[in-house]
C-alpha cells in the first residue's frame, strides 16, 4: 500500500517524476531520429558505398550499422556496473547522467561531418554519441527506486516510456523537412545531427532543474579510490546473488528479448525499405503509428502491471512480439489473406505499416515493463549497481544480437535474418517463466547490507 506523504513532499516528488520523465522525452530524439528512423538510412545507403553487383547492394552498409552499435553496447557492458556502484557509493547519479548527456549532445552534432565515403568517421561517431546515449539510460534508471512506493513504479515508469515516444514525434518532425534521402540532397540531410543534438539539448533541462540527487544513507570518505570502491561494490554484488535468485533468472531471460529490441529498433525501417520496399508516404504512416501505439503501450501496460504483477505483464509483451514477427514474417501471405477474406485491395507495404503499429505497442511496453520489474527487485542502497547490471545484461544482448544479425543477414536475405528475432523472444518468455515476482520483491525489501 501506498505510504502517506505531505502535500508538500508530495508535490516536490511529482516534480522530480515530471523532470525525469522529461529525460525520456528529450533522449528519445536520439533514439528515434538516428537510431532508428533517419540516420540509419543515411548510413547503410549514403555514407557507405553500396554494391550494385550485390542482391542486396546495402548489405555492408548494414553489417557496419550493426557492428557500430553493437561496440558502443560493449564498452557499455564495461563500464555500465562500475559506473552504478560509484554513482551509488558517491551519491553523483545526478553528474554522471549530466556527462553522459553532454557526450551523446556533442557526438551527435558532429555527425553534421559525415560526408558520404567517410564510412570510418560515420562508424565511430554512431559508436560514440550510442555509447553516451546506452550510458544515460542506466543511470536515469537508477532514479527510479526513489521516485516512488515500489507499487507505484510499473506507472512511473510507464509514463516517461509513454512521454518519450511523443519526443520522438517531435524531434522526427523536424527531421522530416530535411528531404528526400538522395546524394543529391546530402548537404541537407546533414543537418539531421545538429537538429537531434540541439533537440536533446533544450528538451533535457527541466531534468537537471527538477531532480535532486538521492541522497543514501552510506557515503565514503573522498579520499577514496572511487573506482577501485566500484569494483568491490559490484564484486560484492555478485555475491549476493543467491539472495536474488529471482532476479539473476529475470536479467538472463532480459538478455534475450533486449537482443531481439536491440535488432529491431535498429532494423526496422531498414528492412521495410529494403524487404518490403516502403516509400516516403509509408514511412511517414509507420513512424507515427509506431509512436503512438508505443506511447499507448507504455502507459497502458503500466497499468496492468500494476494490476496484474510485472513478471505476467512482461510475459504478455513477450506474446504479443511473437504475433508479430510471425505476421511480418509472412506479410505477403497474410496479405493475400486479408484481401481475400474482406474483399479489399490492400498492398503488402500498407499491411507492413499497420503490423509496425502492433510492434510499437510491444516497444514502448516491453522496455517500460523490463525496467520497473528491475525496479521492484532492486533494494534502494544497490540501485545503481542493479541498474547497472540490467544495463549489462541488456547491452552485451544488444552487442551479441547485432554482431550476430549483422553477419547472418550477410549469408541469408535481411527476411530470413529477422526469425532470429522471434527465436530470442521465445527464449525468453520460456525462461522467464521460472521467476518468482513475490519472492523477488521479498528479497529486496529485506536486503541489508
Amino acid at each position: 500500500m501506498t505510504k502517506d506523504i505531505s502535500p508538500e513532499k508530495k508535490k516536490s516528488r511529482n516534480r522530480e517524476i515530471f523532470g525525469w520523465c522529461m529525460f525520456d522525452f528529450a533522449n528519445s530524439s536520439y533514439t528515434t531520429v538516428i537510431i532508428s528512423v533517419v540516420y540509419c538510412e543515411i548510413f547503410t545507403q549514403l555514407v557507405v558505398p553500396s554494391d550494385p553487383n550485390s542482391a542486396n547492394p546495402f548489405q555492408f552498409g548494414n553489417s557496419l550499422w550493426a557492428w557500430a552499435l553493437a561496440v558502443s553496447y560493449l564498452f557499455v557492458v564495461l563500464t555500465g556496473p562500475i559506473f552504478g556502484a560509484i554513482t551509488d557509493y558517491s551519491s553523483t547519479k545526478k553528474l554522471f547522467l549530466f556527462i553522459s548527456y553532454a557526450g551523446c549532445v556533442v557526438t551527435t552534432f558532429l555527425l553534421y561531418y559525415v560526408d558520404p565515403g567517410y564510412v570510418w568517421l560515420g562508424f565511430v561517431l554512431v559508436a560514440l554519441s550510442n555509447f553516451f546515449f546506452a550510458s544515460g539510460e542506466n543511470f536515469a534508471a537508477s532514479f527510479l527506486p526513489f521516485l516512488g512506493e515500489k507499487e507505484d513504479l510499473g506507472k512511473i515508469s510507464g509514463y516517461a516510456w509513454g512521454i518519450g515516444y511523443f519526443g520522438g514525434i517531435g524531434s522526427v518532425v523536424l527531421a522530416t523537412t530535411l528531404g528526400d534521402y538522395t546524394l543529391a540532397n546530402y548537404e541537407n540531410l546533414k543537418l539531421v545531427g545538429p537538429y537531434t543534438a540541439v533537440f536533446f539539448l533544450i528538451a533535457a533541462i527541466p531534468t537537471f532543474l527538477l531532480m535532486k540527487e538521492p541522497k543514501l544513507p552510506k557515503g565514503i570518505p573522498s579520499q577514496v579510490n572511487y573506482f577501485k570502491e566500484g569494483v568491490n561494490r559490484v564484486v560484492d554484488t555478485l555475491k549476493y546473488a543467491s539472495r536474488f535468485k529471482d532476479l539473476m533468472v529475470y536479467l538472463v531471460s532480459l538478455f534475450f528479448t533486449m537482443a531481439a529490441l536491440a535488432i529491431v529498433i535498429s532494423f526496422a525501417f531498414i528492412y521495410g525499405s529494403q524487404e518490403i520496399h516502403i516509400e516516403a508516404q509509408h514511412k511517414q504512416v509507420m513512424f507515427i503509428f509506431i509512436q503512438i501505439s508505443a506511447a499507448i503501450g507504455a502507459l497502458a501496460f503500466g497499468v496492468i502491471q500494476d494490476s496484474i504483477g510485472a513478471k505476467k505483464t512482461f510475459n504478455l509483451t513477450l506474446v504479443l512480439w511473437l504475433v508479430v514477427c510471425g505476421l511480418i514474417y509472412y506479410v505477403q501471405d497474410f496479405t493475400a489473406i486479408l484481401n481475400a477474406v474482406l474483399g479489399k485491395s490492400w498492398t503488402v507495404q500498407w499491411v507492413f505499416v499497420f503490423i509496425s503499429s502492433l510492434a510499437g505497442m510491444g516497444l514502448g511496453s516491453t522496455q517500460s515493463a523490463s525496467r520497473a520489474m528491475v525496479g521492484i527487485f532492486s533494494p534502494e542502497s544497490k540501485s545503481g549497481e542493479f541498474f547497472g547490471m540490467w544495463g549489462l545484461s541488456g547491452k552485451i544482448a544488444a552487442a551479441i544480437g547485432l554482431f550476430l544479425f549483422g553477419y547472418i543477414q550477410t549469408l541469408v536475405t535481411l527476411r530470413n535474418a529477422f526469425l532470429v528475432v522471434s527465436f530470442f523472444y521465445l527464449i525468453s518468455l520460456i525462461i522467464n517463466l521460472f521467476v518468482n515476482e513475490e519472492r523477488g520483491v521479498e528479497a529486496a525489501n529485506n536486503f541489508q547490507e
